[in-house]
């Protein structure tokens, strides 16, 4: 009995994991407003729950960044990047992940959003599974769309990959919002470097008949409220 039972836990862990860790084009991308006065609680709250993550053996990476610049200004951000469709499935005890941070987070804030995104490579520059480099600052650009352009305005930014000259990351939403609409991440090292390379920002003049709005944000990456990342790396 024991025998077969260790030959059964051998045999579903590797593939429980391996679904868990699946890589693909697809991100989860969700934002948080801290209620008033309650920063403090709710990032000590964020951080107890990224502990019970750790816990449950998470093996996905978690970015956590607060919007420096923007009229979201001093919300948080939370990521992962490269997933398959089929890792969303199969993501560590959701149910007790849920009662943790309703215990945790929940009270300290207002959920605003939370959106999966499918990266696109023929636009982007970058690595294949679209994860940013986990640099110190992001520049976060949203971009919606009139409706029935998206082929138009993806078709406008094809021929813009070519010339790109850092690592400039395209996503389409899916689902978690309005559509059509874009997001475009690009690290930087540092505010400077943002700041110097202020022209790169421009999207083709193709699209502007195309967008309903856009806007650009600043994210500064908090590495103590990550999971799994690397040091932030500058210019």
């Amino acid at each position: 009995m024991l025998y077969r039972w260790l030959w059964i836990v051998g045999t579903l862990l590797p593939a429980l994991v391996g679904a868990q860790t699946g890589r693909g084009p697809y991100a989860r991308i969700a934002v948080l407003r801290p209620h008033d006065g309650q920063t403090t609680e709710f990032e000590a709250g964020y951080l107890r729950h990224l502990a019970w993550h750790r816990q449950a053996g998470d093996k996905w990476i978690w970015y956590g960044w607060s919007i420096w610049a923007g009229n979201r200004y001093r919300w948080f951000v939370y990521a992962t990047f490269g997933h398959s469709a089929a890792s969303f499935d199969s993501a560590v005890a959701p149910a007790e992940d849920e009662r943790d941070n309703v215990l945790n987070v929940a009270p300290h804030v207002e959920w605003i959003e939370n959106g999966l995104y499918e990266l696109l490579p023929a636009l982007s520059r970058g690595p294949a599974e679209g994860a940013p480099q986990p640099t110190a600052r992001l520049e976060f650009t949203i971009v919606e769309l009139l409706p029935g352009t998206s082929k138009a305005f993806e078709a406008a930014l094809g021929p813009v990959q070519a010339t790109l000259q850092r690592e400039t990351l395209w996503y389409r939403m899916v689902g978690g919002g309005a559509v059509p609409r874009y997001v475009r991440l690009r690290p930087y090292g540092s505010l400077s470097a943002i700041l110097d390379g202020k022209n790169e920002q421009t999207l083709p003049e193709a699209v502007n008949r195309l967008i309903a709005r856009s806007n650009i944000e600043i994210w500064t990456l908090r590495p103590t409220m990550s999971l799994g990342l690397e040091s932030p790396t500058r210019e």
